[in-house]
C-alpha cells in the first residue's frame, strides 16, 4: 500500500477525533493508488446516522465518477467497517476492501465481499496503529 495513501488515512481518523467523532477514516482509490475519493466520521456533527467515513467516501466517488458502480476502485478503512457500511461496499461494488483494524477477532466473509485486514509492514505505520487503537478505546470509554 503507498505510504501516501495510508499518510492521509490516519490524518482523517485524526480529523475526525479532533471534531469528537468516532476517529475513521476511508480512502478510495485506484490500481495506481491514486486518491479519488476520502471519507471521515462525521455523524455527532451532522446528525445524520449515515455518515460513516466509507459512505462519505462512497458518495464522494460516486459524484466524481458519475457512477453508482465502483467496479475498478478499491478502499482502505482504518476501522473494519460495520454492518451498515459492509452492505453500502456492497452496493458500490468497490474491488477490494482492506481496513487496519479489526473491529471482531476474527475475519468473515460479507455476502459477496471479503473484507480482509491489511498487514503493515512499517513499524512507523505500526506505531500510528498502535495510537489509532488507544483513540478508540479512549473514545469508547468517554462517549459510551
Amino acid at each position: 500500500m503507498e505510504e501516501k495513501i495510508l499518510k492521509k488515512l490516519f490524518q482523517l481518523a485524526n480529523k475526525s477525533y479532533n471534531k469528537k467523532e468516532f476517529p475513521v477514516g476511508a480512502i478510495i482509490f485506484d490500481d495506481n493508488f491514486n486518491i479519488i475519493s476520502t471519507g471521515y466520521n462525521r455523524r455527532n456533527k451532522s446528525n445524520i446516522t449515515i455518515d460513516h467515513a466509507e459512505i462519505t467516501a462512497i458518495t464522494k466517488a460516486n459524484k466524481r465518477l458519475n457512477s453508482w458502480r465502483l467496479n475498478d476502485l478499491c478502499m482502505i478503512v482504518t476501522l473494519e467497517p460495520c454492518d451498515m457500511c459492509k452492505t453500502v461496499i456492497k452496493e458500490a461494488r468497490l474491488k477490494e476492501i482492506y481496513y487496519i483494524v479489526p473491529r471482531l477477532k476474527y475475519k468473515k466473509q460479507y455476502k459477496n465481499i471479503i473484507i480482509k485486514q491489511y498487514k503493515i509492514k512499517s513499524d512507523k505505520i505500526n506505531k500510528q496503529i498502535e495510537e489509532y487503537s488507544q483513540k478508540i478505546s479512549t473514545f469508547f470509554n468517554e462517549k459510551r
